[in-house]
């Protein structure tokens, strides 16, 4: 069976080839007449039509795709992201080419160069560090970037980050409130700026509320993975600091917290209380189910995508910082501590 045409197309509907064409085109469907829009889009629709993104590109000179840089796609936190992301993007008719880095720079530049040879029409960014060389150059290139969860010094980039401050603030408050006087944090590491916003957050509720506040109470992970919750865990435990609270940096530091409860016969809650940071995925399936600060994901995907499209068809706007708001999700992993049960 032969492959339907524009031609196709618009002869069905009864309209010029380059009306069809702006009709089928979101950036250019407004110069049509609605009813004949849709009528173009029901006919290509029955027909099976396919746009040629390819030849677009070529009348247009746009690639009509951008890139996403993702330093860990096993990490759960990325999934409802990239979805965001590809829910605007596909109805604004554009794709995405997608990049793991493994939080390898050497890795990171190569893969940056590859989805730029692709003539990517931006990208965004997930793998940010505090300084960032790679992206300081791309950005005096003039590649048009958007930074998702991080942000780095000295790049006047649009980004798009939780409230860190306001959600861990909502960790150390709802422990404070069951009773904790001595919680310790599991920091990201330091040479992000989420780590840092986190663990900065959190020395100041914690002076809010009066807790104590004696070092060591700050203990950076120097990777947001689960074995590296669990090694720095272990640390603590072994220097014979005494607390009854964590608030993790992330949901996967308080992951390996609980194999390091496992390991050595530490009941959570009732030993230990732990709230994690991102209500990734699966967590209420977790024994016990763990409390965390909760991360619109999907929104920040929605909005990074958005930020990037405005920076390609308004080229001279402001570029815009935006902080969406948590939320804390209970579960069993936290209780009041055993002296104030």
């Amino acid at each position: 069976m032969q492959t339907p045409t524009l031609r196709d197309v618009a002869k069905a509907a009864g309209v010029h080839a380059a009306t069809a064409s702006r009709a089928l085109n979101p950036q250019t469907r407004r110069l049509v007449n609605a009813e004949t829009a849709r009528r173009v889009l029901r006919v290509a629709e029955s027909l099976g039509y396919q746009p040629n993104p390819i030849a677009r590109g070529l009348k247009t000179a746009k690639s009509r795709t951008i890139g996403l840089v993702i330093p860990d796609l096993m990490n759960p936190l990325f999934p409802p992201i990239v979805r965001g992301i590809e829910d605007v993007l596909g109805s604004a008719g554009y794709s995405a080419f997608i990049v793991n880095t493994d939080n390898d720079p050497d890795r990171e530049e190569s893969q940056v160069g590859s989805l730029l040879s692709r003539h990517v029409e931006g990208l965004i960014v997930a793998t940010a560090s505090l300084e960032h060389p790679l992206l300081m150059r791309l950005h005096a290139q003039g590649v048009k970037m958007v930074l998702v969860n991080r942000r780095t010094d000295g790049l006047d980039v649009p980004s798009i980050t939780p409230d860190d401050t306001a959600g861990i603030g909502l960790a150390v408050k709802h422990l404070a409130g069951l009773g904790h006087r001595r919680i310790i944090h599991l920091a990201g590491p330091q040479t992000t700026s989420t780590g840092v916003a986190r663990s900065r957050a959190f020395q100041m509720v914690l002076r809010e509320h009066g807790l104590d506040d004696r070092s060591p109470l700050v203990v950076a992970c120097e990777y947001w993975s689960e074995a590296e919750g669990a090694r720095v865990l272990r640390e603590v435990l072994d220097w014979g600091t005494e607390f009854s609270a964590v608030v993790a940096g992330n949901d996967l530091i308080a992951l390996g917290c609980y194999d390091v409860f496992a390991e050595r016969g530490i009941s959570c809650p009732a030993d230990i209380s732990v709230v994690g940071f991102n209500n990734m995925p699966f967590l209420d399936k977790m024994r016990p189910p763990l409390t965390t600060v909760a991360v619109p994901h999907h929104q920040i995907g929605r909005e990074a995508a958005r930020m990037l499209l405005e920076s390609i068809e308004e080229p001279d706007r402001p570029p815009r910082s935006v902080l969406l708001p948590p939320s804390l999700v209970t579960r069993a992993s936290t209780a009041p501590p055993r002296e104030a049960s």
